[in-house]
Order: structure tokens, then sequence, then C-alpha cells
């Protein structure tokens, strides 16, 4: 079994705080990434799906996971598991360093997740404290203005990555 922090960065302009709309840990936001197999190495042809309000029995044993799949080309059954409360919205401070900020931890058994896509059902708020929900970054980015600051406001240059955690 293996942990995977999803990290994003992004380049926010007069903005902070992206995240889900119901925050890191929302039920019902859904996280689409490939899956690699990690017996053959064959990667999914689409992206999967996870959310955390999914759940499915596990396939041995007792207990529940979000996802469980058969590898098209080798059989073998894999499962990914969402751990929440490990995640946190990124900031204009970490945006202007460039870091990554921590999304969310996927536990993997027989799968490595890549290549993260960015959808909709995202929530940001502008420097003078202006909300912005059900923003879709399924374009790469985000434009807008913001009356109340009376600025430009904008996210661009999406990136993502999946690192092993212990």
């Amino acid at each position: 079994m293996v942990k995977f922090m999803l990290k994003i960065a992004a380049d926010l302009e007069n903005l902070t705080n992206l995240q889900p709309d119901g925050g890191c840990d929302d039920p019902y936001f859904s996280y689409l990434f490939k899956l690699k197999c990690e017996r053959c190495g064959e990667l999914s042809q689409r992206e999967t799906c996870v959310s955390l309000g999914d759940t499915v029995p596990l396939p041995l044993g007792k207990g529940t996971t979000n996802l469980v799949q058969k590898c098209k080309f080798c059989m073998r059954e894999g499962t990914v598991t969402m751990i929440s409360g490990r995640g946190q919205p990124l900031t204009q401070e970490e945006s202007e360093g460039g870091k990554y900020s921590p999304l969310m931890l996927f536990e993997c058994r027989g799968y490595e997740p890549v290549g993260y896509v960015f959808g909709g059902g995202w929530k940001v708020e502008s420097l003078e404290g202006t909300k912005f929900e059900g923003v879709d970054l399924s374009g790469g980015d985000f434009a807008e203005y913001d009356e109340k600051g009376e600025c430009p406001v904008m996210i661009s240059n999406l990136r993502s990555t999946f690192d092993v955690v212990k």
C-alpha cells in the first residue's frame, strides 16, 4: 500500500485560498486522473473519477474504499482510498513562492495515480474578500474582475503532482 499526496500549484493574481467548493474534504468534489497498474504498467485510457462521498465494499476483508477497479490488460484488481483531513487551500503566499499545496491523500493498492485533470467546482477569494464559487478550471485558467477591490483577478499556470508520502 502506497500513499500519494495530490498537490496543486497555480499563479494566483489578486487571489488566495484556492480549493474545492466545499473545502478540501468536500464529499461531492470529483478528482479526475489516470491510473497506472503497478503490476503490468498499463495506463488507463480514460480518466478515473473518485470522490469522498462514493464508497464501495473492499473486495476482500471488511471495510470500504472509494474505488475498486480491474486492470483491462492484466486483470489485476486494485483500490484507491481517499484519506481526508490532510488538504489545505492554495494561498497567495504559496503561489508567489512557486510552492505546491496539498489537496488530497490517496492510499493506492495495485495502482499509481498520474495526470490529475482540473475541472469545475472550485472556489477562491480575492485579496479584498470577494468570493468566487463554482469556478471551472477545465480550460486551464480563470479570469474575472473584482468590483469590490477594483482589480482584475486571475488563475493561470495550473500544475499538479502526486508525491509519495509515508
